[in-house]
């Protein structure tokens, strides 16, 4: 660049040439003096980019990864979400894509730093905000604070985690050179300073007294004097088309002194069911990005540098005066697709990037190839009413009145709530739930024919007809745990009383739905067809299989004329689908779960209804945007 750059500029640009110093040296500080970081004792800044490791499948790690790497960044940002290791109490994952050591492995291995962010809440547009559903198991829980019960879940999660992480820190020899304390707990209404001192003292006491600890908050006042604290250094977030200055200047007055830091520079934006898809201009982005630059400041570009899918339940909720579920793509219109594809945004960052430091020398890698595999014919497979023996093998609870998921231990899915009319309703009666008590849809079946759905903010009312003893069935979805936006726990299920006319019906039976477990065995392919019921609308399975012709290529699979539901191909959640509501119209099919040489297993459970011939169509690109309503 020829234009003459402020005087820490240059000072980072000397520190970029600065042979490293002998390896018993390692450090990574702040230096206040200087207004910067210094590494191994040298000036340095860092741009960094953010990438969620449980939503990009394992076998992509390392290409993703690189393309961060090609792009000029110098770190990646890193979220652990404590419930995808955590699943219940005590019983902890870390195979498979849940192997986070491997992760950090192969980002050292490509030469990238990491800016960790174990949380223990990590917001991020995921389920409960990373939060494990068994925390609520404890009703009256006040999550986020120093509530006892919170704080010693926390920390005997934290004694199992950041043991794995401590011979990861840059100063032990790893590739770790800070860690984020929480996730903008200034905007959380408790601003309970005493939780973030609790935190402090566990990641010094697990961590050591080296490693660099941050926080980050918006630029709003009230938001930065409850997120940070005396020993946490407080970094900011904004995106473009902020007064790079002004933003900054939020930062100044809770840190006189000390490098520029915006964690959380957003490329782009997540989309909601039923809302347009979200698109951030490249060429504004790339503009913000430089004028940051400009003035010597660090930088991660998150939301996100690559989004990837919201695979299976992991999907979150913001609270915006009404429950807003995110969709199963994460792509966020973010440099890297979800498909990790190189877009145009990409190339106009890494030309910013490139006027302030030097890029690896070589090319990027292309965009990985796609295959549209064509229309797959799939069959009624059953009702899920009839095949409950399967679902919720254990059998059903008695209730007198209906209960949670966290009542019954179930953290995601669907549970099936059972009674009978208890006399006879000639006339239609309003069968009704009290305000917010369906979390989040219920599919109401009478005799097992198809009512309708009752949903959280919209219908709670139908009218139905009958005979004393009439079966009513009402399967309820989880549709993802609030993530952002709301101050109270966010249960599932049936939260009160259905009624009839105003009367509470009682003598429940609760089957809780094992659904991925039967799928993962091998069912219903290795079943025998059922005999199917009913009629052709309502909650109901359908099955099929498609052979790829010798390759096995990533793809984008379309439901066209399926109203909403779920999709597994060989036993893998790829998560939920709403064609009829929009904006997203295809899911994701990463090539790594599909079969070379035998026949590919689909399983869908529509929700609603089918198309009057159950087709799904395989194509070589995304539809994020069609017209919402009902879409072809």
């Amino acid at each position: 660049a020829s234009m003459a750059l402020p005087a820490l500029a240059l000072l980072l640009a000397a520190g970029l040439l600065h042979t490293q110093a002998s390896p018993s040296a390692r450090s990574f500080q702040l230096d206040y003096e200087h207004n910067c970081f210094l590494k191994d004792g040298a000036p340095f800044r860092y741009i960094s980019g953010s990438i969620h490791y449980a939503r990009v499948p394992r076998p992509a790690w390392r290409d993703r990864l690189l393309k961060m790497y090609m792009s000029g960044l110098s770190a990646v940002q890193v979220y652990v979400p404590w419930n995808y290791h955590e699943m219940l109490p005590g019983v902890y994952d870390f195979t498979g894509n849940r192997d986070v050591e491997a992760f950090l492995d192969l980002t050292a291995e490509l030469g990238l730093l990491v800016i960790l962010r174990p949380g223990p809440y990590i917001c991020a547009e995921w389920e409960m905000g990373g939060l494990p559903a068994w925390l609520l198991w404890k009703p009256d829980i006040i999550l986020r604070t120093s509530d006892p019960a919170y704080l010693a879940a926390v920390d005997s999660w934290f004694h199992i985690l950041l043991p794995k992480i401590k011979p990861r820190l840059y100063q032990y020899g790893g590739n770790i050179i800070s860690v984020q304390v929480e996730n903008e707990y200034g905007s959380y209404y408790a601003c309970d300073h005493g939780y973030l001192r609790h935190l402090l003292g566990s990641f010094r006491a697990l961590l050591g007294s080296e490693v660099l600890l941050f926080t980050t908050d918006s630029t709003q006042a009230e938001e930065l004097r409850c997120g940070t604290l005396q020993g946490l250094y407080a970094t900011v977030d904004f995106g473009p088309g902020s007064n790079v200055t002004e933003a900054f200047g939020a930062q100044r007055r809770v840190e006189p002194k000390g490098p520029l830091v915006n964690s959380e520079y957003y490329t782009g934006w997540l989309d909601y069911w039923g809302e347009a898809h979200a698109r951030t201009n490249a060429a504004w982005v790339a503009q913000g990005l430089e004028d940051m630059l400009q003035l010597g400041a660090s930088i991660n570009m998150q939301y996100m540098f690559h989004g990837g899918t919201n695979f299976a339940y992991w999907s979150g909720a913001d609270y915006k005066n009404q429950y807003k579920p995110v969709t199963t793509s994460y792509d966020y219109d973010a440099p890297l697709s979800e498909a990790g594809d190189p877009t145009e945004k990409l190339f106009a960052i890494r030309k910013v990037i490139s006027k302030f430091q030097p890029l690896p020398v070589g090319p990027m890698p292309p965009a990985s190839p796609k295959y549209a595999y064509g229309w797959v014919a799939l069959r009624k497979y059953a009702d899920l009413l009839d095949v409950l023996d399967v679902l919720c093998p254990s059998g059903p609870i008695q209730s007198l009145f209906p209960l949670t998921f966290e009542a019954l231990k179930q953290a995601h899915g669907f549970v099936v709530y059972h009674t009978q009319l208890p006399k006879d309703v000639p006339d239609p009666a309003t069968l009704a739930a009290p305000p917010q008590s369906i979390c989040d849809r219920g599919y109401v079946m009478l005799q097992k024919e198809y009512q309708g759905v009752l949903e959280r903010d919209g219908q709670t009312t139908l009218n139905v007809t009958g005979r004393a003893g009439d079966t009513l069935d009402m399967l309820l979805e989880n549709m993802g745990r609030i993530s952002f936006g709301a101050n109270t726990s966010d249960f599932k299920g049936l939260l009160g009383n259905l009624s009839l006319n105003s009367k509470p019906l009682n003598n429940w039976l609760i089957y809780p739905l094992a659904i991925d477990a039967a799928i993962q065995q091998g069912w219903p392919h290795a079943a025998l067809p059922e005999s199917s019921s009913g009629g052709r609308v309502g909650p109901a399975f359908y099955t099929g299989t498609f052979e790829t012709p010798g390759i096995a290529w990533d793809t984008f699979v379309k439901f066209p004329g399926w109203s909403k539901g779920l999709l597994w191909i060989n036993g893998f959640n790829l998560g939920r689908y709403w064609t009829r509501l929009g904006p997203q119209q295809t899911l994701f099919v990463p090539g790594s779960v599909l079969h070379v040489g035998r026949p590919n297993n689909i399983t869908v459970l529509e929700l609603e209804g089918p198309p009057p011939t159950p087709l799904l169509l395989f194509l070589d690109r995304p539809l994020y945007n069609q017209t919402l309503g009902r879409s072809t």
